[in-house]
C-alpha cells in the first residue's frame, strides 16, 4: 500500500472527504459530482482534478483497477431520509447505492468509505441497507458500520469536534480483511472478544464538586463567575468598591420591597414565577440569571450595583433619548437593566454553517455565474453545506485507516 493514498471520490458534494485528508497527504484522482454550484466549487478549490461527472457513466471514465486504493462517497439519502419520502432503492437516488457497488466491483479499491442518513437503517424494514452489506460481501469486502455523531468526533484539528448534532451511518470496507475494517471503526479492545474483568461495585466515590463553584469569588478574567447568592435585600451583589466599574457581575432576579422571599441555602433562583398568594407577588419576576457588565454613567457618591431586568417597568433613558445598558441605583433597587423583550431567531451566515460541518472560513464563497466571490449568493452555499458530510468524521476516519495502514 502507498504511503500517499489515491481515492476516487463519488458524489463529491464540496469535498469534505479532501478538505479532511489532505493533511494525511492523500491525493484524490478524480471526482464525481453533477450539481452545478459544487462542481464549481470543486473546479475553484482543485483546479488539477478532474471532475468526471455522472457516476452512472463510470465505464467510460479513464480509471482501472489499480488506479485507487480507496473509494470514497454518500450516496443521496433522500430516498432514506425519514424527511423524504422513504422509497429506499426503488428511488433513481437510492439506485445510486448500486451503482456505488459497481464502481467498487469495477476498480477493486483495497479500502471503501460509505456514508448514509440513519433512516438507511430502516428502510425497507432493513433489506436495502441489509442488501449492500451483502453485496459488499459477495465482492470480498469485510465490513464494519457504525453510527457517528460530528459533535462526539474529535482529531487532531478538531479537538472539539464540531458544534452540531449530526448523527451519519458510515460504512467502511477492506479487502478481504473485515478486521481491519472493524478497527477503523471501533476501539481495538472491543474487537477482540477479550472482554476485562467486570469492575467490582462501590469502587470510590465521585469527586467532591463543590471547588467547582468557586463560592464567594468575583469575576478577573481567568476564572468562572461566583454562584449566585443573595448577598443583600435587592438580589444584586454590590461591587466591593464602588469605583471599580469594570467587574462583571451575574444577577438573578430583582427584588423590589427588600424581603429575602422564597430561597434555601442561600442560592438565588435562576428563574421565579410569580407565585401571586404567596404575599410576595410583587417581586417575584421571572429573570434568567446572566452576566452583566456595569458602565459608568452615575458619577454620584451613591454605592453603584447591577440589577436585573424588571418586566413592569420602563427603561431608563438618557437625555438624548437612547437606553442605556445598564442602569444604576442609589441602594433602595430603583434602576432597571434595558434588555429588549423581541424574540427572532437569527439565521446562521454561510460562514457559521461551514464552521459547523468543519470547513475553513469561505470555503464555499466562490465566483460563481459571472459575479465575483464577494457577490456569491447565499442559497446555493446553504445546500451545498447542508448535503455534505461532516469534515471532522471524514477526518477521524481517514486517520484510523492511516494507522491501520501503518501497522
Amino acid at each position: 500500500m502507498p504511503s500517499s493514498i489515491r481515492y476516487l471520490s463519488v458524489c463529491s458534494g464540496i469535498e469534505a472527504a479532501s478538505v479532511a485528508w489532505h493533511p494525511l497527504g492523500w491525493t484524490p484522482v478524480a471526482f464525481s459530482e453533477i450539481e452545478p454550484f459544487p462542481s464549481a466549487v470543486l473546479a475553484h478549490r482543485f483546479p488539477d482534478v478532474p471532475n468526471l461527472g455522472d457516476m452512472t457513466a463510470h465505464a467510460t471514465w479513464p480509471i482501472r483497477s489499480g488506479d485507487i486504493d480507496l473509494l470514497v462517497g454518500g450516496t443521496p439519502c433522500q430516498s432514506f431520509s425519514v424527511a423524504g419520502l422513504r422509497r429506499g432503492l426503488s428511488d433513481p437516488r437510492g439506485g445510486l447505492m448500486l451503482t456505488y457497488l459497481e464502481i467498487a466491483q469495477r476498480l477493486r479499491p483495497r479500502w471503501i468509505v460509505w456514508e448514509n442518513v440513519p433512516g438507511v437503517l430502516s428502510s425497507g424494514r432493513g433489506r436495502d441497507f441489509g442488501s449492500f452489506l451483502g453485496a459488499l460481501g459477495e465482492l470480498g469486502y469485510g465490513w464494519a458500520y457504525r453510527v457517528l455523531d460530528a459533535q462526539w468526533v474529535r482529531t487532531q484539528r478538531h479537538s472539539r469536534a464540531v458544534p452540531q448534532r449530526r448523527r451519519r451511518v458510515f460504512v467502511v470496507g477492506c479487502l478481504g480483511d473485515w478486521r481491519a475494517a472493524a478497527e477503523v471503526l471501533f476501539e481495538r479492545e472491543s474487537v477482540q472478544r477479550d472482554p476485562a474483568p467486570r469492575a467490582a461495585s462501590r469502587q470510590g466515590s465521585a469527586d467532591d464538586a463543590a471547588p467547582g463553584a468557586q463560592a464567594g469569588r468575583w469575576w478577573d478574567g481567568s476564572d468562572c463567575a461566583a454562584t449566585l447568592t443573595k448577598q443583600n435585600a435587592n438580589g444584586a451583589q454590590r461591587m466591593p468598591d464602588k469605583d471599580n466599574f469594570g467587574a462583571v457581575l451575574t444577577t438573578g432576579y430583582r427584588w423590589q420591597n427588600n424581603r429575602v422571599g422564597l430561597q434555601e441555602n442561600d442560592a438565588v433562583a435562576a428563574l421565579r414565577a410569580s407565585l401571586g398568594s404567596s404575599g410576595f407577588s410583587e417581586m417575584n419576576h421571572p429573570v434568567v440569571a446572566q452576566a452583566n457588565t456595569l458602565n459608568q454613567f452615575d458619577t454620584g457618591e451613591r454605592d453603584t450595583h447591577a440589577v436585573a431586568f424588571h418586566p413592569t417597568q420602563d427603561p431608563i433613558s438618557s437625555a438624548d433619548g437612547s437606553t442605556h445598558c445598564m442602569g444604576t441605583g442609589s441602594g433602595q433597587g430603583n434602576a432597571t437593566v434595558a434588555i429588549a423583550h423581541a424574540m427572532t431567531v437569527r439565521r446562521l451566515t454561510p460562514r457559521e454553517c461551514e464552521r459547523l460541518q468543519g470547513f475553513p472560513d469561505d470555503w464555499t464563497l466562490i465566483p460563481w455565474r459571472k459575479r465575483d466571490a464577494s457577490d456569491c449568493p447565499d442559497g446555493p452555499r446553504y445546500k451545498a453545506l447542508g448535503n455534505s458530510m461532516a469534515v471532522n468524521c471524514m477526518e477521524w476516519i481517514g486517520e484510523r485507516i492511516a494507522a491501520r495502514e501503518a501497522r
